[in-house]
């Protein structure tokens, strides 16, 4: 049986029209055990994500993490989970809504913008196929993950070229692989630090800034993974945006899971290392996720604040993500218009589009 999937109805004469599909990582649908089971075992079965062998793996993924793991997920899920839902959910509704309106302003009128998550809904193939029955014929894929990573944006593609094989008229495919230095990226995240120091002040002593990256296993990096390089690079440029010197800001990764070692400097004993050694202020910072979600208002505004105080340290502050300030919303629009070129995204005005009927015509033989 073919595994190609059966065409969309089409009208001839339909205009075509291009996409934009934002994609994040995904959410469970509620704060509940079986809603996180269900998350858990899509997220934790892609190899992208886990590469262990997969027989041994199955056995400890369905045998110990999903019986012991929902649970206590779901309990820190319910303490960010907001009225709307989901905070990486809500927030990726919204950028995408702030940045389908900045992109029509200028005149992309011709350009759909949506969103996709990996894990969870809406599905990359979900979106894909809407977007694709609605007329569009090309699509920029945009992982919204600053720093490339084989398990987030290489997955994230991974399942958008995976729904291109099942499509016998496949669409044109363009893709951002990351954005790590992108100028107006590094600006926003300065802008929200600085605007942090006008409300709290800015200590000259005793004073460190944290940027936590979400972790990843070592034999990554070893492997030829670039993720590493790509968080140092932001964290050295947004430095140097902010006049940090080098002893003012440490650079950190999270969420470490499972025995095996990850990148280090690990988050949470550094947190508590400094807490030891004096530090009497800390603001934590995590470039690396462009909205907030548990790992950043749950395990760093929350956990690592216990963390830092319970160890004696004096104060702490959490830096919100970028969610949906002008400025980000701005350099991802502008990031977005920069590989769209070449594209019919902008409605033509009458007299372009009267003269180009006149040139097909003529094309197809038409008298004069």
């Amino acid at each position: 049986m073919s595994h190609v999937r059966p065409e969309p109805t089409w009208q001839h004469g339909t205009p075509a029209r291009c996409a934009v599909v934002l994609i994040n990582l995904g959410t469970p649908e509620a704060p509940t055990a079986p809603a996180l089971k269900t998350y858990l075992r899509e997220f934790l079965s892609d190899p992208r994500v886990v590469e262990i062998p997969r027989p041994i793996w199955w056995l400890i993924l369905n045998g110990i993490i999903l019986n012991t793991r929902p649970k206590k997920s779901a309990e820190k899920y319910a303490t960010v989970w907001t009225p709307e839902g989901s905070p990486l959910k809500v927030h990726t509704e919204r950028q995408t809504k702030l940045v389908r309106g900045l992109l029509g302003q200028a005149g992309h009128r011709n350009l759909v913008v949506d969103y996709a998550m990996r894990y969870g809904q809406p599905s990359v193939a979900s979106v894909l196929d809407r977007l694709k029955a609605a007329g569009c014929k090309r699509f920029l894929l945009v992982p919204l993950y600053p720093q490339y990573a084989g398990s987030t944006s290489a997955t994230a593609l991974d399942e958008a070229y995976r729904w291109a094989t099942t499509q016998r008229n496949q669409p044109e495919l363009r893709a951002i692989r990351s954005f790590c230095d992108l100028p107006g990226y590094i600006e926003a995240l300065a802008a929200s630090v600085r605007e942090h120091w006008i409300k709290h002040g800015r200590p000259d002593e005793a004073y460190q800034l944290v940027m936590s990256f979400h972790g990843v296993p070592r034999f990554t990096l070893e492997k030829g993974d670039p993720y590493h390089c790509e968080c140092q690079k932001t964290g050295r440029l947004l430095a140097e945006a902010l006049a940090l010197k080098p002893e003012q800001y440490r650079i950190t990764f999270q969420s470490r899971f499972g025995k095996a070692e990850w990148l280090q400097p690990y988050t949470a004993p550094t947190l508590q290392a400094m807490a030891k050694e004096g530090v009497k202020r800390v603001d934590v910072i995590c470039p690396g996720f462009v909205g907030d979600c548990l790992e950043t208002l749950e395990e760093i505004a929350m956990e690592g604040k216990a963390d830092f105080l319970q160890a004696g340290g004096g104060e702490y502050h959490y830096i919100a993500a970028l969610n949906e300030r002008d400025d980000w919303i701005a350099a991802l629009a502008g990031l977005i218009e920069s590989h769209l070129g070449g594209w019919p995204t902008r409605e033509a005005t009458d007299g372009a589009a009267l003269a180009l009927s006149a040139t097909r015509a003529k094309a197809l033989g038409a008298a004069n």
